[in-house]
């Protein structure tokens, strides 16, 4: 019974999962780089500027800690 293919639910799901994890990744990645240019532009960091980038970037990190695995 374990040789049986997928589910067609479940691959949808899978997909569907992985699609939801690329899309916040590169939301991520656009939102730290779009924090970075804002805080730069002016010429000096301040206080709030670095810990919106902290916290974005740990964000970020815990973002990529919730990809997906594939059980198929």
């Amino acid at each position: 019974m374990k040789d049986q293919e997928p589910s067609d639910s479940k691959l949808f799901v899978g997909n569907l999962k992985n699609g939801i994890w690329l899309f916040g990744l590169s939301s991520w990645v656009f939102g730290i780089t779009d924090r970075s240019i804002a805080s730069f532009a002016d010429g000096y960091l301040s206080a709030l500027d670095l810990t919106q980038l902290f916290t974005a970037a740990t964000f970020f990190v815990a973002w990529l800690f919730l990809k997906p695995t594939s059980r198929v």
